[in-house]
């Protein structure tokens, strides 16, 4: 058995070392491997248990099946502007798809898978067969109350929900293509749900653009009619405005009075253009007739010939030439019979007729250039003066263009809207008689073959998962809620003291002589008859050192306990045996006057004790007992009386005498005392000891009763040379703290004491 039992002066160094362990970071590994290595069977039974829980899981849940089927979304909408009312067609966004995918499993669209499949006479829809409440009452053989037939609307929710709970519907990378998935117990029924909801998606869009194409085109038919008699009463305005004002518009859009300004502008400028040329005609001819000779002169002077060409009158011309043929007739007349004769007269006479007669023609033709200078004068002032007219007129015409033009804006506008709504409903008209959508099946869903859950695999790894994390939680648990003592190092944390033995669970045979028939009798042999070279004999010979090692001195040594039954009894007889065969002369004294097992478990209760030396019955050398098979001495408490007062007795001056004669006669003075928290014998006779070993149950013994022990009596602490961890399971402890005898056997072959519990 291996057993710790470090001495004061060691104290400081193991603490260091501790501390150097513990930064390093190893004493953590350390003390997982040490936490598996306790708690490793119950993380195991927590595992194989959620194991099996996974695998009834996999035997009693129903197969499911999950057929997929991918649809491409309509990636158009029809949407109406204020301004143009055009059609859009815009690329869709995350946020679009969305909506879409939640149209796909919205409650209108499932409704429609419902009514089209006949799903509310399905009874894995509608939930047909007893319920939960209705077969608890069956089993418990209660009447489970009338039943109702549920309504339609109710079978119809009862659908929707079993529907939606299986629908999975998630769109595929950032495409426009969104995946059906559907989980049912039947493999076809899944693979015809999911083509159903495709199916239905498209009818609910194609309804939508019908059902919306219908409503605008109702309110273009109403609209188109507002339009039309807001139309008509503008253009209707814009006559009665015109004829009110005289507005009269041409071809060309412009008004009659600037026509007929443009036009009077024309003519009065041709008219001027007139009268300037007839009065160049009339002053050049004027000049010309202020050449005709003196009529009493006898003078034959006619036109210049570029004069009369330049009048292109016929007469001048004729009797120009006339009057030049008979000038040279006269000439050569004159020149052959003289001018004196009269032939030569009377051809001077006609010349002298014909001149006459050119320059009254030429006055004629001047009297007619007057005539038209004054007619061209008096048309040009008709003209300016009708000129004038027309302006005044055309500039209170203008004014009321102003309004004019505002009339045939509004009337221009509502005949452009109108038009343009009435090509719209004629649109919306073709398309409400051929609704169509983009959306369309791309994958069509197929029947499984396989069930997509339960999934075995992954079912029993969450399981064991899940099991290995409840185990370590319950072994966590385990742990913070065990409140007993397992290691040296919690009862050197709790005492501030030195662990000074480890000793085994003995078995509990009980002894052939009945005198010795108690439970104890048997530890106390196996201890006491130790092979000297076993574990059991040098956790024995550590409790010696440290006695032997007391700073204080002194040789009477309590062996106290926390509560009863911790076996501080058998330790403190086996002790004695161990150190009495090692040659020290030893007294073992019974101080536990109400429960002296002691004495019993030796055999001597029938004989004096303690409770007779108190009231003067029996001597000193009266009361001891010389053991010849255990090479001790033992003074035995009395078995006959248990007295009440036994703390008064064991600081009675008897007893203060007894022990003062033991330091004396004895080596070591060994009395096994009551427990500390059950009476209040320790607590009185503490004074008198010089040191105090705790025994300590393993296992067992709470670590707050051990505390409290400890804290009973100050002169027990401070005299406390350790304590002794009794009754230890070897097996348990190497997993708590890596506790292993092997060491020992570098020195005998002997086997560890046997393990029992």
């Amino acid at each position: 058995m291996n057993v710790v039992g470090p001495f004061s002066r060691y104290s400081d160094t193991l603490a260091s070392s501790s501390t150097t362990t513990s930064s390093s970071g190893s004493l953590s590994l350390l003390d997982i491997r040490d936490f598996l290595s306790r708690q490793w069977r119950l993380i195991f039974l927590v595992t194989l248990l959620a194991i099996g829980v996974g695998v009834a899981y996999l035997a009693v849940a129903p197969k499911r099946y999950t057929a997929q089927a991918d649809m491409i979304i309509d990636t158009k909408r029809v949407t109406w502007n204020q301004s143009s009312l055009e059609t859009e067609n815009r690329s869709i966004d995350d946020a679009a798809v969305e909506s879409e995918i939640e149209t796909t499993k919205s409650e209108q669209v499932v409704s429609a898978v419902i009514r089209n499949l006949r799903l509310t006479e399905d009874p894995e829809f509608i939930g047909a067969g007893e319920s939960l409440k209705q077969r608890l009452f069956g089993l418990a053989g209660l009447p489970s109350g009338p039943t109702s037939e549920p309504t339609k609307e109710e079978l119809q929710q009862r659908a929707i929900a079993t529907v939606k709970a299986n629908l999975r519907i998630t769109r595929l990378g950032r495409s426009y293509i969104e995946q059906i998935a559907y989980t049912s117990l039947d493999p076809a029924k899944a693979a015809k749900i999911a083509n159903a909801f495709a199916d239905a998606y498209i009818e609910d869009q194609i309804q939508a653009k019908f059902e919306a194409t219908h409503r605008a085109s109702v309110w273009l038919e109403q609209r188109i009619g507002e339009l039309k008699k807001q139309a008509s009463d503008a253009f209707r305005e814009v006559q009665d405005f015109k004829s009110k004002n005289s507005i009269i518009i041409g071809v060309d859009g412009k008004l009659a009075s600037d026509i007929e300004l443009d036009q009077l502008s024309g003519a009065l400028a041709k008219a001027r253009a007139d009268t300037s040329q007839a009065k160049a005609k009339l002053d050049r001819i004027e000049r010309v007739l202020e050449q005709r000779p003196d009529p009493n002169k006898e003078s034959f002077n006619i036109p210049d010939p570029v004069v009369t060409d330049a009048l292109s009158s016929p007469v001048i011309t004729k009797l120009r030439q006339q009057f030049l043929d008979d000038k040279n007739k006269e000439a050569e007349w004159s020149a052959r019979y003289g001018s004196e004769h009269q032939a030569a007269r009377n051809l001077r006479a006609e010349m002298a007729g014909l001149q006459r007669a050119i320059w009254d023609e030429v006055s004629r033709i001047a009297e007619s250039y007057k005539s038209e200078l004054q007619i061209a004068k008096s048309q040009e002032e008709a003209i300016d003066k009708r000129m004038l007219e027309v302006f005044q007129q055309s500039s209170s015409t203008r004014q009321s263009q102003v309004r004019l033009r505002e009339l045939e804006t509004a009337a221009n506008t509502y005949r452009g809207i109108y038009e343009n709504f009435l090509s719209r409903f004629t649109q919306s008209v073709q398309q409400q008689s051929f609704p169509s959508t983009e959306a369309r099946l791309v994958t069509f869903a197929t029947t499984p073959n396989t069930p997509s859950s339960p999934k075995a695999a992954l079912t029993i790894a969450l399981a064991m998962l899940c099991g290995l994390g409840l185990g370590v939680m319950a072994a966590v648990a385990r742990e913070q809620m065990n409140r007993q003592i397992y290691t040296r190092a919690q009862v050197e944390s709790l005492l501030r003291t030195n662990c000074l033995a480890v000793l085994p669970a003995f078995s509990q045979k009980k002894l052939s002589r009945s005198k010795r028939g108690t439970r104890q009798s048997g530890a106390f042999r196996q201890i006491s008859e130790v092979a000297p070279y076993s574990a059991t004999a040098e956790a024995l010979r550590y409790i010696k050192v440290a006695i032997d090692l007391n700073p204080a001195g002194g040789k009477v040594i309590g062996i106290v306990s926390a509560l009863p039954g911790e076996g501080k009894t058998t330790v403190a007889a086996g002790f004695a045996a161990f150190v009495a065969k090692s040659g020290a002369k030893t007294l073992l004294i019974d101080g536990d006057l109400r429960n002296p097992s002691m004495t019993a478990t030796l055999g001597y209760e029938d004989g004096p004790g303690l409770l007779d030396l108190v009231a003067g019955k029996s001597t000193l050398r009266e009361l001891i007992i010389s053991d010849m098979t255990n090479k001790f001495d033992f003074i035995p408490a009395s078995t006959r009386i248990k007295p009440s007062n036994s703390s008064d007795i064991l600081t009675s001056p008897q007893f203060k005498q007894l022990l003062k004669t033991a330091r004396n006669d004895y080596d070591y003075v060994l009395i096994d005392l009551p427990p500390i928290l059950p009476v209040v014998d320790v607590k009185a006779a503490a004074h008198l000891l010089d040191a105090f070993v705790m025994v300590i149950e393993w296992g067992s013994t709470p670590s707050d009763d051990i505390v409290k022990a400890a804290a009973a009596s100050s002169v027990v602490a401070e005299r406390l040379l350790g304590a002794v961890l009794n009754k230890a399971n070897e097996a348990i402890m190497r997993r708590f703290e890596g506790y292993s005898d092997r060491h020992y056997n570098y020195y005998t072959n002997e086997k560890p004491a046997s393990e029992t519990v």
